[in-house]
């Protein structure tokens, strides 16, 4: 026979090492021809019979049928067992599910959520309450400034863009004189515009420095209510125009002399302008001065617009903004954290109102699950039993056609197996009309307490606002900016 080793391999492999068939189940089934080959039950059958045993007055099994009936005994305690872990496994999982606790918790949440809101919102009222209070500070400074110096308008307070704007100005005045006056003094410089522009930047910023000082610390005095700063004011704007005047004269004396002579220009400009100080002999030394008079004049109106042209006036206004807005902002940030807090509670609430839904549902799943496994173990009894009669059917009939005596009686009756039946502890599991009532009720009182945060939040908002009632000369701008 051709590959005789090899179908005796292959004949191996496709033999199964246990005596049930393949199969998913919880309690298999039992392979009856692979078990009868295992336990030899023709065979023993066939000897028996031919030496007449068992004799035709037994009335008991013999030992090849105790062995039929101690397998399948001792596969019904395994299975038994099996069935066992399989109910401490549901009976695990619904402990685990452990509604007495949820519902516990939902109690202990309910009287805690509320409270810790309020904290939130009593924590939020102090903060608000000490803003307001510098804001009123603030616009109690603003008012009292107003009066005392018998303002009516409003204070000009330069915009970021504005200012910046500004202060560009300035660093183009003075980047632009500085070339120009550079070519203008080149004419005397060695190193042509180059050192003419180093020359000339003493006098840009000496020029452009002083127009600044003058219009922002005393020109602005001239609106001041004040007859003594008024005084200081005018004193200062005819200082202002004497110092621009000898400046701007000086650099073009200075343009001149630094062209004939190569030291001592210095002494020379002091001498000309003792002398002659209008005594200028070329053009470019009068456009010299006009340029440098006219750049000196728009940094003495851009430094008084820098800010209010009255004295004082805007760092009022920008403290009473300050103070407004860090009220308002943190109003606001107040107001959002206590709307996510709101939210994230909201959504816990409908999760665990889910959740207690779903548990339900697993635990009738559980309880499905294992009533049917129950009613597997019992078919799998009945399973056991048609497998004990139908191996002593397999033996008998093999004994049978070998004897030659009379059968024992015992041969015509059936083997009837004994059932397990299972106990079940249902005394701590929930009647599922019961529970659904508690979680109906549960999830009613969850309910209510979204109601509860959702009408401590519009509580909330309300005292936010009425801090304005407290100090209502600021409701207004507050209320208008929340």
């Amino acid at each position: 026979m051709r590959f005789e080793a090899l179908n005796r391999l292959w004949e191996t492999v496709r033999e199964t090492s246990h005596d049930f068939q393949a199969s998913t189940d919880v309690f298999p089934v039992v392979d009856i021809e692979k078990l009868s080959t295992t336990l030899g039950l023709k065979e023993k059958g066939a000897a028996n019979g031919g030496l007449n045993r068992p004799a035709q007055s037994a009335q008991s099994f013999d030992e090849t049928e105790q062995r039929v009936i101690a397998w399948v005994e001792a596969e019904k305690k395994s299975s038994y067992q099996v069935l066992e872990d399989q109910f401490q496994t549901f009976d695990s999982r619904l402990r685990n599910l452990d509604f007495e606790g949820q519902f516990g918790l939902i109690r202990q949440a309910n009287a805690s959520s509320v409270s810790d809101f309020k904290a939130e919102v009593a924590s939020g009222v102090d903060e608000l309450h000490g803003l307001r209070r510098n804001l009123k500070t603030a616009e109690d400074e603003m008012v009292d400034f107003k009066s005392r110096h018998r303002l009516q308008r409003a204070a000009k307070v330069s915009s970021k863009a504005a200012w910046g704007f500004k202060v560009s100005l300035i660093v183009f005045l003075i980047l632009i004189e500085m070339v120009m006056n550079g070519s203008f003094l080149a004419k005397g410089s060695e190193q042509g515009i180059v050192g003419g522009v180093t020359e000339a930047a003493a006098f840009a910023f000496l020029n452009i420095g002083a127009a600044l000082m003058f219009s922002f610390f005393c020109v602005r005095f001239l609106v001041h209510r004040s007859f003594f700063l008024k005084l200081l004011g005018l004193l200062g704007l005819v200082a202002y125009v004497a110092v621009a005047l000898a400046i701007n004269i000086a650099l073009a004396h200075y343009r001149e002399v630094s062209a004939t002579i190569l030291s001592g220009a210095g002494t020379e400009v002091m001498q000309r302008l003792k002398i002659a100080p209008l005594g200028l002999q070329e053009l470019n030394s009068w456009m010299l001065f006009a340029v440098g008079l006219m750049f000196s004049l728009i940094a003495f109106i851009d430094g008084c617009y820098l800010t209010d042209p009255y004295p004082g006036f805007a760092g009022v206004q920008k403290r009473l903004d300050a103070a407004r807005s860090n009220y308002i902002d943190r109003k606001l940030d107040l107001i959002d954290d206590l709307r996510d807090i709101r939210d994230e509670h909201n959504g816990k609430i409908e999760e665990i109102i889910r959740d207690l839904s779903m548990r339900r549902q697993e635990t009738a799943a559980i309880i499905a699950h294992r009533a049917r496994t129950a009613g597997l173990f019992a078919e799998h009894q009945n399973h056991l039993e048609r497998t004990a009669n139908t191996l002593l059917t397999i033996y008998r009939e093999a004994n049978r056609s070998a004897r030659t005596e009379p059968e024992p009686p015992y041969f015509a009756s059936r083997y009837r197996l004994e059932r397990l039946v299972p106990v079940l502890h249902t005394d701590e599991e929930w009647d599922d009309k019961v529970l659904g009532e508690r979680i109906q009720a549960a999830q009613a009182e969850l309910t209510q307490q979204i109601k509860r945060i959702g009408d401590e939040f519009e509580s909330a908002i309300e005292k936010y606002h009425k801090l304005d009632n407290l100090f209502p000369e600021g409701i207004i701008g507050t209320t208008q900016a929340a």
